[in-house]
């Protein structure tokens, strides 16, 4: 088999544009690259200023190349007798078979591979398929990214690569996956058939350290084996060992792990206050700005008191991004250096984790949506499970309908069978249970948390200790929760699960189960089955219905501040239900009783089935079933709790988009405090509970927190401990706020024309001087929209990007990652942007606040917190809007300095923070940058001094 592998670079899109220059790699049976073949080509057109940008080929460049024909009568004759390849294949064959007939020659008829394809399937955990990024990942070198020669050589290099990757595979893998291309007439199926057919007729058969189950072939063997981390019965390591003793131990190895290892002030406090909240049983609140190094200054004390005592410490985190850095990063290195074997195992809610049988279920009878998109997710799946430790699916990337694919295939309660599984033993979720019931730490997330608590702590190991990190959004997290929350798929999901027409879905596929067999349960059986179809109709039209009418509560088009890019928000207050409410009440009631005519009748057939023996090959779906009827009866119970609205200490609201109506609804019930159910939970519960972030404190105090979480009543009988810890950066010297006096303010969250006209000049000619590399934070999506046109114009002749989100397409992590790449670019972000985003260096140097960061005070949450403030005689402005916005202003400005190297500017265009009564708590809430305000035509050559170093000004 010969392969070629095409790249063309153009002047266009698909459907229209010219070829500027081509490159072909051809890799000969013995999978050498054989030649390269590269020349550009002469277009009829100029080309586009956006393609010079991005492949360096400018119009002198191709002047004097050779006419396509020319070029054709090169490279007709290398496509005899090949498959041909590409990257993003379909860009390629669409010019090459224009071309082809432009010149006179016959279409091209071979066949033709992707290396997307290939990657997906070869490496399922690459973060992206983007061609630079997998070359630099793979360390190949990709000299001339976008030029074809290049592109060419490195496609082919990348597809090396993965047919390498076939090679080591098992054979049983290799054979699953041509039977999930087998039904499909594609070329992919036709490669992977030669390939089994290849790898059958060789004698020795790479099988490494796998574990064959079933037909699958996985990376991990019985989880019953695995042992605890210390034998049973021996003696406690630290019987004798003093906390100092302990850490002069660790410190020592990590100098010798980490040659570049000094230890700071801001984490030995850290590690301290730590040990003493775990072991005099307190709590403590602790503030630890960015590089203190503060999972290292709870984990080193957490493993000490957890091994000592043999009592397990809870670490829990917001996000599953620092869940995962944990266990890449800080967990391999402190089994490292502590010195002696301890476990930390990582514990997520059960959704991350795949159900082994659900799987083998789904691609044995090949139960896909759309065949082409959800076999290639399945293939990336059978080549995964060779290589995950835990099944989660974090590691995978699954992108497009990979989440829908997920969805049906992941763990979850109620269609667990437990022992009774063949897989019972290989479970990816009884692992992780097993791990964190062995583990000395065990590393959750807040949502699993509370999950936890809602279970009657049925989910997570018992333990007494907690360290809660990013602990700001503790109180959002349980809010949401305690309460409830429901979207329009919610619903619809389950219900086409379960029946989406006569041949998909659970119940059909009972149904054809049952009809094969013949016994004359079966029969009875069918007809349950028939009748219970009608009501699942009567039920999805009565959802429709009813999440039309909801929809059409939402106000037309109100100011787009409460929620992001057009999200419609209204609230629902208890006793004052909206007019017309009777008629949404009705057709609540009817959902409520078809629902549970259908639960009735199902489970009642589903216990028939249990009992008896006979119906082994329907057993999983019978469980899944019962599975679908219990998430069924917690809808139904959930939608008659809000449609109730009875509760005064509960906040109602909805959202929607106006773009997708009926089908963007969410509905929403969330208590209005949480502070009582956080104390009662948690504070009064657990002997110690460390929480800690980068922003718990407002102009040095606590008081935020500790009224907002429960803990006053812990600080007045002296349980609570609290510590500001000091900043390991100069900050003096690392960043410089400026503050533009006379600039213009805004009302609401759009800007007027003058307001907009001069942020956008003032923002090109900053980022003239600090070429790009520049974050603008915005607090309305609508206001982003109304800069990021005018400031791309400004920029286009200065060779600065403008990247938005929201505008490009794109996730946050793509925006960010493209931020990065590109020498030159600023960057517009909201909400998500404020925290969370790690650009440490030179690709970060000036961060630009255009408004502080105050939430809607139209937002349901915040008005029902501010009525129960007012209502308390206290000030909601004061108490609740000001340290909200201040939490988020530092969350903001800790984006600038990442390291003890950076330096960086920060802007805030805002002049409230000098002319109102309380922006001093936003600048004093800062760790101490050098602050400066001026005039707004002083403010870039004042930059450009500062960054060259001169850090004295005299601009007052």
């Amino acid at each position: 088999m010969k392969f070629a592998v095409l790249d063309f670079e153009t002047t266009g899109t698909q459907s229209v544009g010219e070829i500027i220059q081509v490159g072909l790699a051809i890799i000969e049976e013995d999978r050498s690259i054989s030649r390269v073949y590269g020349s550009y080509v002469k277009p009829g057109t100029p080309i586009p200023p956006f393609i010079t940008g991005l492949t360096g080929i400018t119009d002198e460049d191709v002047a004097n190349a050779p006419e396509l024909d020319e070029m054709m009568m090169e490279l007709v004759p290398l496509l005899d007798d090949v498959v041909l390849v590409g990257h993003n294949v379909a860009f390629d064959f669409h010019f090459l078979q224009s071309a082809l007939d432009r010149c006179g020659y016959l279409p091209f008829q071979g066949r033709i591979l992707d290396t997307i394809d290939f990657l997906k399937i070869c490496f399922p955990s690459l973060t992206t398929y983007q061609l630079g990024a997998v070359s630099s990942h793979f360390g190949l070198t990709h000299e001339r990214p976008h030029q074809a020669d290049s592109d060419a050589l490195a496609t082919a290099l990348v597809l090396l690569q993965c047919l390498e990757e076939l090679y080591s595979l098992p054979l049983l893998t290799i054979q699953r996956l041509t039977e999930l291309f087998a039904e499909e007439d594609s070329d992919l199926a036709w490669y992977f058939d030669g390939l089994l057919r290849e790898r059958e007729m060789e004698t020795f058969q790479p099988e490494g350290e796998l574990t064959f189950h079933r037909q699958l072939a996985l990376a991990v063997g019985d989880w019953t084996e695995l042992v605890p981390p210390r034998e049973e019965g021996a003696s406690n390591p630290l019987e004798n060992i003093s906390f100092e003793d302990y850490m002069a131990e660790v410190t020592k190895r990590l100098k010798d792990t980490l040659p570049q290892y000094e230890s700071r002030e801001a984490q030995e406090i850290m590690i301290g206050e730590v040990k003493t909240a775990l072991q005099e049983e307190k709590h403590l609140l602790i503030e630890a700005g960015t590089g203190t190094g503060k999972s290292l200054g709870y984990l080193l004390p957490a493993i000490y008191q957890s091994v000592r005592t043999d009592q397990k410490v809870m670490v829990s985190t917001h996000t599953i991004n620092l869940q995962d850095q944990l266990r890449e990063r800080d967990i391999p290195l402190l089994t490292s250096v502590v010195p002696f074997p301890f476990k930390a195992a990582i514990f997520k809610g059960r959704g991350h984790y795949l159900c082994l049988r659900k799987f083998e279920h789904k691609i044995n009878k090949r139960d896909f949506v759309s065949p082409r998109e959800e076999a290639l997710t399945a293939a990336q799946m059978i080549v995964w499970l060779t290589q995950t430790q835990s099944g989660d699916d974090e590691e995978l990337n699954l992108n497009g309908r990979g989440g829908d694919f997920w969805e049906t295939v992941a763990s979850d309660t109620d269609s667990c069978l437990g022992r009774a599984c063949p897989w019972f033993r290989k479970c990816y979720y009884h692992r992780a249970k097993h791990e964190a019931g062995i583990a000395d730490v065990v590393i959750t997330n807040h949502s699993k948390l509370f999950a936890d608590v809602k279970a009657g702590h049925q989910l997570l190991p018992a333990y007494e200790h907690l360290v809660i990190d990013e602990a700001h959004h503790l109180e959002d997290v349980a809010g949401k929760h305690l309460g409830m929350q429901m979207k329009y798929f919610t619903v619809a999901h389950t219900l086409t699960r379960l029946y989406k027409d006569s041949r998909n879905g659970q119940l059909p596929a009972l149904r054809q189960t049952l009809q094969s067999s013949g016994s004359e349960e079966a029969s009875e059986w069918s007809g349950v089955i028939d009748r219970i179809y009608p009501d699942l109709l009567t039920v999805k039209e009565t959802w429709d219905a009813l999440s039309d009418k909801l929809f059409g509560l939402l106000p037309e088009r109100s100011d787009a501040a409460a929620g992001e890019a057009g999200q419609l928000v209204t609230r629902l207050h208890p006793g004052k239900k909206p007019k017309d409410w009777e008629e949404l009440a009705a057709l609540e009631n009817t959902l409520n009783l078809s629902l549970s005519d259908i639960i009735r009748r199902g489970d009642k057939m589903l216990s028939e089935m249990r009992d008896t023996e006979s119906q082994s090959s329907s057993d999983s779906l019978v469980t899944d079933i019962g599975g679908l009827f219990k998430d069924l009866a917690s809808i139904r119970e959930q939608i008659r709790f809000f449609m109730g609205l009875n509760d005064e200490n509960i906040v109602y609201w909805m959202e929607g988009s106006g773009n997708y109506r009926g089908k963007s609804l969410q509905l929403y019930a969330v208590p209005v405090d949480v502070s009582t159910q956080l104390k009662d939970l948690f504070f009064d519960k657990k002997k110690s509970i460390v929480l800690t972030s980068a922003t718990l404190s407002v102009d040095k105090s606590f008081q935020f927190m500790i009224d907002n979480l429960g803990l006053n009543e812990a600080a007045e009988q002296d349980r609570l401990m609290t510590a500001l810890l000091p900043s390991p950066f100069k900050y003096r010297e690392q960043a410089l706020l400026v503050i533009p006096r006379d600039f213009p303010s805004v009302k609401g969250s759009v800007g007027d024309a003058r307001f907009v006209d001069k942020l956008v000049h003032s923002l090109a000619e900053t980022a003239v001087a600090t070429k790009g590399r520049m974050l603008v934070l915005f607090t309305s999506y609508k206001m982003l929209r109304q800069v990021y046109d005018p400031l791309k114009e400004a920029l286009a002749s200065e060779d600065i990007t403008v990247l938005g989100q929201g505008v490009e397409g794109g996730s946050r992590s793509k925006l960010i990652r493209r931020f990065q790449d590109s020498s030159a670019s600023v960057l517009l972000g909201t909400s998500s942007f404020w925290e969370g985003v790690d650009i440490p260096g030179e690709a970060l140097t000036c961060l630009a606040i255009v408004r502080l960061p105050f939430q809607p005070p139209n937002h349901p949450l915040a008005e029902a917190k501010s009525e129960l403030l007012q209502a308390q005689k206290k000030n909601p402005f004061m108490k609740l809007s000001v340290p909200q916005a201040v939490i988020r202003f530092k969350q903001g400005f800790g984006r600038l300095v990442r390291t003890a190297q950076d330096r960086g500017i920060v802007i805030v265009y805002d002049t409230r923070v000098i002319e109102a009564y309380y922006g001093k708590y936003f600048l004093y809430s800062l760790p101490g940058p050098k602050m400066e305000h001026m005039l707004t035509d002083q403010m870039v050559p004042r930059i450009e001094e500062w960054l060259e170093g001169g850090n004295e000004s005299n601009i007052q």
